[in-house]
């Protein structure tokens, strides 16, 4: 594995929740388990599943060595409910304990998680209960940072989500964990549970608004550019570039839950039967196609177009502003058949083939070369369009000619130009972006004789290549992306 990780330029992995698990009984009825672990009892308990003789020795083993290879190791912790469910759900500790430890008005649960109960950090026993499990973690087993499940849910008091909540201050104070990453799953079920830019300083956030507006854009949806613009710059109407880097956005097309990236291609809806709940499970807003034949295919024309879009879905995460997450099932091209909430399936829907052809090869190889791209050219630009020195950058949109965009433009254009520049004679970047299904002539800037080189190509044939000095072709439904160094 860590092989694996090198060979595809990845500094971080993140681990899908370790702590000890059971599993819903409506699950074991079935003869199927929770595979994806978001059902604890025990925080600081490694999961014996998942080891072969000793889970504390053998996870410390494995942060070791990620940690030997530059590899930093962030896992998924659920603090906002525990196993033992609801009111007629199972007891293994807490409920017997106190059941003060969840949030109930009256006899009953609250329900802010779809779990059945809600794990109350207003309540003194159950903070130091979470704290306490966090800095296990991290002064026992090294590990880097947390991303939180429902992270709306640990800042509730009651009904309301409040961002100064004891929760977050006491980690801001705590000197084990105010080094860490901290990365919020912005939203819960309850009320006023979407709270995408409201977490506070110091919390890195999961932006869904990237993952649909770019699943809408590059589909051909109309009426996304304006937004799709927004989100390539780092959504900034929800994190301010003052505060970056120290707050910029978790971007993401596709992750554990939903579709993986080789389903949003291949199936216009979701096929959830083997779940067991008559396929009413799962999100239903996926935002996918599959270009003419749902499921898999021989027809090369519909696998040529859907090995498009996986690039030009992880172009746009890759080089927007912000900071990539990736599946890891997507870099081997994973279909789960089209269930897009496969947290049951312990079997071949859910476990990667690691025998790749030659078109799951050509996809890994190339998305390699792009994360590479990324940290040699993307990285700069983050830092230089970050914190105080921001106002001092060039950013222009211009139409195809390479003229300036105006208002009316946004709403009648399918084909722009994004032009980046640092400070004001430093490198430069121009994403050339064709949402059509016609090529798109494209005039690169020159004002500076610039001599432009490009590091990412979303289509396989030869049409983006220079027509001549300042001029690229760029093929149907596919982006290409230039850049400058002026040295």
């Amino acid at each position: 594995m860590i092989e694996f990780y090198k060979s595809q330029e990845i500094n971080t992995i993140q681990l899908l929740p370790i702590a000890a698990c059971m599993h819903e009984p409506h699950l074991l009825n079935m003869g199927k388990v929770n595979y994806w672990g978001y059902n604890p009892y025990v925080f600081m308990a490694p999961d014996p599943r998942y080891a072969s003789a000793d889970a504390v020795t053998e996870l410390k083993t494995v942060v070791r060595e990620l940690h030997r290879h530059g590899i930093e190791v962030i896992l998924d912790v659920v603090y906002n409910h525990t196993a033992e469910a609801g009111q007629d759900g199972p007891v293994f500790n807490l409920k017997a304990l106190d059941e003060s430890y969840y949030l109930k008005h009256g006899e009953h649960f609250d329900n802010y998680t779809g779990c059945g109960n809600t794990v109350d950090l207003a309540y003194q026993p159950s903070l130091n209960l979470v704290m306490d499990t966090l800095r296990h973690w991290v002064s026992e087993y090294h590990i880097d940072g947390f991303r939180f499940d429902l992270a709306a849910t640990l800042g509730r008091n009651g009904d309301n989500f409040n961002p100064d909540a004891a929760f977050f201050k006491a980690v801001a104070q705590d000197p084990v964990l105010k080094g860490v990453k901290l990365i919020a799953e912005p939203w819960d079920i309850g009320p006023n549970g979407y709270q995408v830019g409201n977490f506070p300083f110091g919390w890195n956030e999961c932006n869904d608004r990237l993952r649909d507006i770019t699943r809408s854009f590059w589909r051909g949806d109309q009426g996304y550019l304006k937004e799709f613009a927004t989100r390539i710059m780092g959504s900034r109407d929800l994190y301010s570039a003052a505060n970056w880097p120290y707050k910029l956005t978790v971007n993401y097309i596709t992750y554990h839950d939903g579709f993986t990236l080789q389903d949003l291609v291949s199936y216009k809806h979701k096929h959830n039967e083997a779940n067991g709940e008559k396929n009413r499970d799962g999100h239903g807003d996926n935002r996918s196609d599959n270009y003419g034949v749902e499921g898999e295919t021989d027809k090369a024309s519909v696998i040529e177009i859907r090995e498009k879009q996986k690039r030009n879905f992880m172009a746009s995460l890759l080089f927007a502003f912000g900071i990539p997450h990736i599946l890891t099932a997507d870099i081997l091209s994973h279909s789960q058949g089209g269930n897009n909430n496969a947290y049951c399936q312990d079997n071949e829907i859910s476990w990667l083939n690691w025998e790749s052809d030659g078109r799951v090869s050509a996809f890994k190889n190339w998305l390699a070369e792009m994360v590479k791209a990324r940290q040699e050219y993307m990285v700069p630009f983050i830092r230089a369009f970050s914190g105080e020195d921001r106002n001092s950058n060039r950013i222009f949109w211009r139409r195809v000619d390479g003229t300036m965009m105006e208002h009316d433009d946004w709403n009648r254009l399918s084909s722009v130009a994004l032009h980046l520049g640092i400070d004001k004679q430093g490198s430069e970047m121009v994403y050339c972006i064709n949402q059509t299904n016609a090529p798109a002539r494209f005039s690169l800037p020159y004002e500076n004789n610039q001599s432009w080189t490009m590091i990412c190509n979303t289509d396989d044939h030869k049409l983006h290549q220079p027509i001549n000095k300042n001029q690229v072709l760029i093929a149907p439904l596919s982006m290409a992306i230039y850049h400058y160094s002026p040295s």
